[in-house]
């Protein structure tokens, strides 16, 4: 019999985020991912989220990393009904408990306050989809899996991770599907990491395959040099402290912020750093950099060195002036320091967190600077700023946008359209390539790239299937 095995473009295909992708072979059915699509409110989009299968029927999801584009969605599906394996790298399993389990607190304490809203005005109100139990219940069914072991999950099924060089934990799923007369070989790259980033290793290169998905946000540019964006960092701190301002970085808690933490260290330790005062403003980007100092023999040694990083130490031992503010009081507090501050806090994309507090306070105050230095999706806040909006509504408050913004693209923790290619170009067997998580424009110009150096390259929609 031959093999029997389709593939389904389940979430981001034609969009950035909410990676979701299912294999249905020889009657089993598997998710590669089960991400949230970022950007959109969060309780409107749960409660009317409809899965494009049974989430029941599920046999096995394999997650690529943390973040909650990919994994964000895992709660929702166990609370309908999903109680399958999860199979993620050790790192992964470490982040899941405090990424997901923050990401339900605020859809419940979200849902409260707009029942308590819905109450008062006599409207109905909504009864949770999940709970923190939910989310409890996925970091129960998770199993580890380390790089370069290969393993029979499922019958006719081998899998494989590699290291993705992302964030901690970041996996290259490698796939091989057996049939009684036919293998095929599926490479799905996750998140592939800028080689130039901090603290990762390169991303891994894979010999051969059948079929990559292949992630594409920044199929349209490549970053620029790393040097240069420090010093574009290391200028605009200067330009804040002449103008006796605050800098206020919105920043990932997973990943971004333990880079940026690196960064300002980098920035320290030549002497090039001003402010006085460096807040880490995000109770999960501390408990995860707790996790990232547990994990300090998988990181990139040379990176740690060149940082006066000595054996014995911790990440935030590296900053002095760093303070970790954990309880809502000392994040109020912030906001009456008038000036010599750098502030890192959540969400990267400002769609929500205490970074939006911060903004509403700090927006129309022309000596204060704003640093973004990752990727923006459609749809945010940090989009349109960066877009150059001049008036914004926050908290249901007009607030003009007097502060200066920048906008740092070294930083990014994905690879750019240079090293995407080098990736595909290495990968042997003449491969069908599908590009996923990326917005159109992005990928059509990857596209263009890829053909120019003779790799025909797919562009799927949301739904779209194929035979492997």
């Amino acid at each position: 019999m031959p093999l029997s095995a389709t593939l389904q473009f389940v979430g981001a295909a034609q969009q950035v985020t909410g990676s979701c992708y299912l294999i249905r072979i020889n009657g089993k059915q598997i998710l590669l991912d089960c991400g949230m699509v970022q950007g959109a409110d969060q309780i409107r989009e749960w409660h009317k989220f409809r899965f494009a299968f049974k989430p029941k029927d599920i046999d096995l999801v394999i997650l690529s990393h943390a973040h909650i584009d990919h994994s964000g969605l895992l709660p929702l599906l166990v609370a309908r009904g999903f109680d399958g394996k999860i199979i993620c790298s050790p790192g992964t399993a470490q982040l899941l408990p405090v990424l997901l389990k923050d990401s339900v607190h605020l859809y419940l304490k979200d849902l409260e306050w707009q029942n308590k809203k819905a109450a008062r005005a006599g409207r109905k109100i909504q009864d949770p989809v999940l709970s923190v139990q939910d989310a409890e219940r996925v970091v129960q069914l998770c199993e580890t899996l380390g790089y370069k072991k290969r393993i029979t999950p499922l019958p006719g099924l081998e899998l494989e991770f590699s290291d993705a060089g992302h964030i901690l934990g970041s996996a290259i799923i490698q796939l091989w599907l057996k049939g009684h007369k036919a293998m095929r070989k599926l490479v799905f790259s996750g998140d592939l990491g800028n080689p130039a980033t901090v603290l990762m290793h390169d991303p891994s290169a894979i010999g051969e395959a059948d079929i990559v998905l292949m992630e594409s946000t920044y199929g349209d540019r490549n970053h620029q040099n790393l040097d240069n964006s420090l010093d574009e960092m290391a200028q605009a701190l200067e330009q804040a402290n002449k103008d006796g301002g605050n800098v206020f970085i919105p920043a990932f808690a997973l990943g971004r912020s333990q880079e940026i933490l690196y960064y300002l260290a980098q920035l320290h330790h030549q002497g090039r750093l001003k402010q006085r005062m460096i807040f880490l403003d995000s109770p999960m980007a501390i408990n995860i950099t707790n996790i990232y100092n547990d994990y300090l023999e998988c990181l990139d040694q040379k990176d740690l060195a060149a940082i006066g990083f000595k054996k014995g130490m911790q990440l935030q031992d590296l900053l002095p002036m760093l303070r970790l503010t954990e309880s809502v009081d000392e994040s109020m507090a912030i906001n009456r320091v008038s000036g010599g501050a750098i502030i890192i806090a959540g969400s990267g994309m400002c769609n929500g967190g205490r970074i939006v507090h911060h903004l509403k306070h700090n927006l129309w105050k022309s000596a204060n600077h704003l640093i973004f230095v990752g990727f923006q999706a459609m749809g945010t806040l940090g989009r349109r700023l960066v877009d150059g909006e001049r008036r914004v509504r926050l908290f249901g408050q007009d607030i003009v946008v007097k502060a200066k913004v920048h906008t740092i693209g070294g930083f990014s923790a994905h690879a750019g359209q240079a090293e995407l290619l080098a990736w595909a170009q290495a990968i042997g067997g003449q491969p069908d390539f599908y590009l996923v998580h990326g917005e159109p424009e992005a990928q059509q110009i990857l596209q263009q790239k890829l053909a120019d150096v003779g790799i025909k390259a797919n562009i799927p929609a949301k739904g779209d299937v194929i035979e492997l």
